[in-house]
């Protein structure tokens, strides 16, 4: 009989009899709404997040997926940013931008945010999507940044959100509803999946909040969260039917309205690589892959929300 080392059984154990078990989003791509109102359109971009080849290659990997564009951190120097736009240009990709500062102190903080945000505006991107703040910024420090990148927004021409993300101003439900009452014009990034994992719950009993914030999104980060983590193994898995099931009843409200109002709609797939995406121990394997589920995210939004 062969030998088989460890981490070859341990991923053939993992791995076995999961075609029978991807079925959990089937259901969800079907039409919602037959209709929908003059404006309304429907944008799906990627994540470059986990990806570790060149520009050109993600965005060939993207374009041949499907996508209709992609969404990446804002590239810090000026050869990179040139190389990107290139290859966009090549690839006929539409682009949008994360930004975000990673320090500390708030003064700086406030200064490399808003740097940041001029320069991406510029480039005339589908949309900026702000990592905002902190969760220990005040309040006070928290809506200065906010009203300021919603000020530029208006300036520029440029649609900026603010991302519910674990770590940032809008870490919690609670929070960002004060935020949201104290500023009309906030727009959100909904990444509710960080919701459930902070307050450790399918967030039932603030279904008030989850309301406000479902009626101020324009943008939305399609991962599948749960209470005990930001990300589920594989979606297409039953053992996350509810969890689907549950993200896909508050993404159906988002975009209801948009069709409704004859607004535009845009989705991120961003499943993550390890360690967002749970691994095998010892061998530290993953699960699943993260850019076929990203694929089939962005293939079931597509015949439920076109």
């Amino acid at each position: 009989m062969m030998a088989i080392n460890r981490r070859q059984f341990i991923t053939s154990s993992a791995f076995a009899g999961t075609g029978l078990l991807f079925s959990s989003l089937e259901t969800f791509a079907k039409p919602i709404m037959k209709s929908s109102q003059a404006g309304y359109s429907l944008q799906i971009f990627a994540t470059n997040w986990g990806f570790s080849g060149t520009w050109d290659e993600f965005c060939a990997k993207a374009k041949k997926a499907g996508y209709d564009g992609i969404e990446v951190w804002w590239p810090s120097h000026e050869a990179d940013r040139n190389s990107l736009f290139e290859t966009l240009k090549k690839h006929d990709l539409k682009f949008a931008f994360l930004f975000g500062s990673g320090e500390k102190d708030f003064s700086k903080h406030e200064s490399q945010f808003k740097e940041f945000l001029v320069e991406a505006c510029k480039s005339k991107p589908a949309y900026l999507n702000g990592h905002s703040g902190k969760d220990y910024f005040t309040a006070d420090q928290k809506e200065k940044l906010i009203v300021y990148a919603n000020n530029l927004s208006k300036e520029m021409r440029v649609p900026i959100y603010h991302e519910t993300h674990r770590g940032r101003a809008l870490y919690s439900a609670p929070v960002t509803a004060e935020l949201m009452k104290k500023i009309p014009a906030l727009r959100l990034t909904l990444d509710i999946s960080h919701w459930c994992n902070v307050h450790e719950s399918y967030l039932s009993d603030q279904e008030e909040t989850i309301a406000l914030a479902l009626d101020r999104t324009d943008h939305i980060h399609a991962r599948i969260g749960h209470p005990e983590g930001p990300q589920v193994s594989d979606p297409r898995a039953p053992e996350w039917k509810q969890a689907v099931e549950i993200h896909f009843a508050w993404w159906d409200k988002v975009v209801e309205a948009k069709k409704r109002a004859g607004a535009p709609m845009t989705f991120l797939t961003e499943f993550g690589p390890p360690d967002y995406m749970p691994t095998l121990p010892y061998t530290r394997q993953p699960v699943a892959n993260q850019w076929e589920i990203n694929v089939h995210m962005m293939e079931v939004l597509r015949k439920r929300y076109a």
